[in-house]
């Protein structure tokens, strides 16, 4: 999955452990795998940031942050997990309804990150990122053409239609220091779609894509 043999195998094992079956250690801090994902997130927004700003070197600090929204946000980063095998190494309790904990699996992808620069190194982490993940996986210059304000399109439809939307968030989960806030497109009383995020307006737009998925408004 990183391209090269572990060096130390228990930082991998750490980055796939999830708080469901953390232990506490004598430092009285659970060993799960959430420092990591503290670090991958940050390793990875650097590494992408640092790309898309050699790769559109006249676009404006705006565009940039909003390419890069749509390459680490939530949603994207569950997908990511996914095409790469990451369900397939996740330790957790049997009893974990993962639909609620649905970015368990962008969790860990971060975490991995995390693992593999503190194993190899940000050079080695650098190429595992770009190699790896962005390249196979991210068309940005279709990225580039999309339009990702999904909540600002059902707003539209919703008007053009007559119809009463509202974006609720219902549910909010802690995990530590994470939060994981879940949201609903409600149109008319009915709803259209749910999404996680790790804030409400991300939690919010992934509601959103799903309503605008549901409605047919990205054909």
């Amino acid at each position: 999955m990183i391209g090269a043999k572990p060096l130390n195998i228990d930082l991998y094992v750490l980055a796939t452990s999830h708080s469901s079956i953390a232990k506490t250690n004598l430092g009285g801090i659970k060993d799960s795998n959430e420092r990591l994902e503290f670090l991958g997130d940050a390793i990875l927004g650097s590494v992408v940031a640092h790309h898309l700003f050699k790769k559109f070197p006249f676009k404006d600090e705006g565009f940039l942050t909003q390419t890069r929204s749509k390459i680490v946000n939530r949603e994207s980063l569950n997908l990511l997990a996914k095409k790469i095998g990451i369900h397939n190494i996740i330790t957790y309790e049997n009893n974990i309804n993962t639909r609620i904990h649905k970015s368990i699996y962008g969790n860990t992808l971060e975490a991995l990150i995390g693992a593999v620069y503190l194993d190899r190194g940000y050079k080695y982490c650098h190429n595992f990122i770009i190699k790896k993940l962005l390249i196979p996986h991210f068309d940005i210059d279709e990225l580039v053409e999309t339009d990702s304000n999904f909540k600002s399109k059902v707003i539209e439809w919703a008007q053009k239609e007559n119809k009463n939307v509202a974006f609720v968030i219902d549910n909010v989960i802690s995990r530590g220091s994470f939060k994981e806030f879940t949201a609903h497109v409600v149109i008319d009383e009915d709803i259209v779609g749910e999404g996680q995020g790790s804030s409400k307006k991300r939690a919010e737009q992934a509601a959103a894509m799903k309503a605008c998925n549901k409605l047919n408004l990205l054909q």
